[in-house]
């Protein structure tokens, strides 16, 4: 089988009308000379080996060219998002307070980013449609996991400029932005003769679930549902619908969550079935209850420093003010310190902090106020002012692929004392994970400031090839189904028709390769594998593996093929937000108390806040609080 080249899928374009789909935004002329002048340069020099602050302004020019090719919204018609007449502000509270599923957030479009609406593309939908038969099943999904997932010889690499913190931060964030509904109709994944046997006797998975037939090009091309709110609002602790919301809220008058207090530690309250009472407790660790508990109390905190200020609120008014700041708090690290880490390179650290202050800088724009009220780049994207970039806002089947990072995860986790640095213990991830992911904590084998620290020490694994943790490929969920999580990766991303790697490159407008060799930058070895695997066909090779084969620019903790979709999107999930962008940002909304709060605080401020044992390592820690800390005792 071999696929179809992006040339080639012109016609079965031109038989859709998508029309509505196109995306608008069109840059300024200014702009447009400014992109071509880049384009110029990196035909030279690409913008990673320029000097810092020439390649932070290339990026930015690479992401004004993308926001003009790589928007397209999932719905075939652009009246899916409801318009203000039909479907009027409910309360003015909500004017200034986020909803739980993500309505009115956009006032004009109000179901915008909300729960239950379909994921975007970066790509249009005629080129991501759903495959055949043939095309889901070839190559093998298992097999390729087998080749290119798998650790060799049981050996782990490790991502050293980074620590196991990173990881389960990814993964908490990951839980605020997407989840796709599953369907009750199921895979029975064909497994191959020759390959490692499967100890299960045969592999299912339940698929991903259509959305409703709405228009005739989703008959090819299925739209499918994100059952979490798109926008940066916390909904991993809050929640994507007002009645889990108030659920997790605790009675007293003060706007709190609830939480148990359980000896040393507190927790999550725990459901019926013995699942966390949080936002979305999905695929659990230890890592996610470290940090869901963590911004629990952080929010809880927000909320006494509220009362304390403003004694005349409601505990609703605290609640609504308290989600915003805490929300603010975690958009904030993810631009500002976690992507500076995983991508270390000297423009990302100036891209990134510009995101979020502009190329003013961080000390001008918090005490000078915006230098240009409008200008994202000289002030900042928040308090820019909100902008759909001529697309409606959603998180993209691209950005969810993107982002499948299993690798990070190790298959074991060493603990040690966070105030002597002794040696705890060793304990294996499948012993952390679901139900077991506090047992150390109400055991008394260490506390959460230990666990933080060690987290803090350990590496991660890096984002390559062969390097899924062992239990991770044979993992039992608490639903009852048992899979390979490789074998997953690359069948969810054929089924919801996210191209493969050379067109993926191609549509990107990056240079698809000719050859393996070209492809794995001369790693003879490596190319040899991918062309037996994929029979020689380019074409064929799965946009993850391609990712995960490909040479990495120096700093990078992943390809850049990938890094494409997430300067676009990473930047557009502020830019989209009212309570960010917007008109909701700033004291009014915020409070002074508050907008001080998130302008104020990072990731050590939080931790140390609520386990003060940490203070101290933390400031010794010089750099970032996702690269690994200053060991205890040395």
């Amino acid at each position: 089988m071999s696929l179809p080249k992006l040339e080639q899928d012109n016609d079965e374009r031109k038989g859709q009308d998508q029309s509505q789909n196109q995306p608008s935004f069109r840059p300024s002329v200014p702009k447009r000379m400014a992109i071509g002048a880049f384009h110029l340069v990196n035909r030279a020099v690409p913008w990673h080996k320029l000097p810092a602050f020439v390649g932070a302004l290339n990026l930015a020019s690479l992401r004004l060219e993308l926001r003009q090719f790589n928007l397209h919204d999932g719905h075939a018609s652009p009246t899916a998002q409801g318009n203000a007449t039909d479907l009027p502000l409910p309360d003015e509270r909500y004017r200034e307070a986020r909803h739980s599923d993500g309505k009115f957030n956009s006032l004009e479009r109000p179901l915008m980013g909300c729960a239950g609406m379909r994921f975007g593309r970066n790509f249009p939908r005629g080129i991501t449609r759903k495959p055949t038969d043939e095309e889901l099943w070839t190559p093998n999904p298992r097999m390729i996991s087998d080749k290119f997932m798998a650790l060799r010889d049981g050996k782990f690499i490790p991502a050293t400029t980074l620590n196991l913190l990173a990881a389960a931060w990814i993964q908490f964030q990951i839980h605020d932005w997407f989840n796709h509904e599953q369907s009750d109709e199921k895979f029975d994944i064909p497994l191959p003769p020759d390959g490692h046997p499967w100890p299960h006797g045969r592999m299912q998975l339940r698929r991903t679930k259509e959305d409703a037939v709405r228009d005739p090009s989703d008959i090819k091309c299925p739209g499918y549902l994100n059952t979490n709110t798109s926008w940066w609002d916390g909904s991993q602790i809050y929640g994507s619908d007002e009645a889990s919301t108030q659920s997790f809220r605790s009675e007293n008058p003060d706007g709190k969550l609830t939480l148990d207090e359980n000896g040393r530690e507190a927790f999550l309250p725990l459901g019926i079935n013995g699942t966390p009472l949080t936002g979305l407790n999905n695929n659990w660790w230890m890592g996610l209850e470290l940090l869901h508990t963590l911004f629990a109390r952080e929010h809880n905190t927000i909320c006494e420093r509220l009362r304390e200020a403003y004694p005349e609120m409601t505990g609703d008014q605290i609640f609504d003010k308290a989600r915003l700041v805490n929300s603010a708090i975690m958009a904030k690290i993810h631009t500002t310190e976690w992507t500076p880490a995983i991508l270390a390179h000297p423009a990302l650290k100036i891209g990134m902090n510009a995101n979020w202050w502009g190329i003013a800088g961080e000390k001008i724009t918090k005490h000078l106020g915006r230098l240009y009220p409008t200008s994202d780049i000289i002030s900042g994207i928040p308090g820019s002012g909100a902008s759909q970039d001529g697309t409606p806002f959603s998180l993209t089947e691209e950005f969810v692929s993107v982002y499948r990072m299993h690798s990070l995860i190790p298959n074991t986790v060493t603990f040690s004392s966070a105030t002597t640095g002794a040696f705890i213990s060793e304990i294996p991830l499948p012993s952390l994970a679901f139900s077991h992911a506090r047992d150390p904590f109400l055991s008394n084998t260490f506390t959460m400031a230990d666990a933080l620290y060690s987290f803090g020490i350990n590496h991660p694994g890096a984002i390559t090839n062969n390097n899924y943790p062992d239990f991770l490929r044979n993992l039992t969920t608490p639903d009852g189904q048992i899979i390979d999580l490789g074998t997953v990766d690359i069948l969810r991303d054929r089924e919801r028709g996210v191209p493969r790697y050379c067109t993926f490159r191609r549509l990107l407008r990056l240079t698809a390769p000719k050859t393996f060799e070209e492809l794995t930058g001369g790693n003879t070895a490596l190319a040899k594998e991918l062309a037996e695997a994929y029979n020689g066909d380019i074409e064929l090779v799965d946009t993850l593996v391609g990712s995960h084969s490909e040479p990495v620019i120096p700093g990078f903790g992943f390809s850049e093929t990938a890094f494409r979709v997430f300067i676009l999107m990473a930047s557009r999930r502020l830019k989209s937000d009212r309570f960010i962008a917007g008109d909701a940002w700033g004291p009014g909304a915020y409070t002074e108390v508050g907008f001080k709060w998130v302008q104020e605080m990072g990731m050590k401020d939080v931790l140390a806040r609520h386990f003060p044992e940490l203070g101290v390592i933390l400031g010794k820690t010089e750099g970032n609080v996702f690269a690994p800390w200053e060991r205890v005792g040395g």
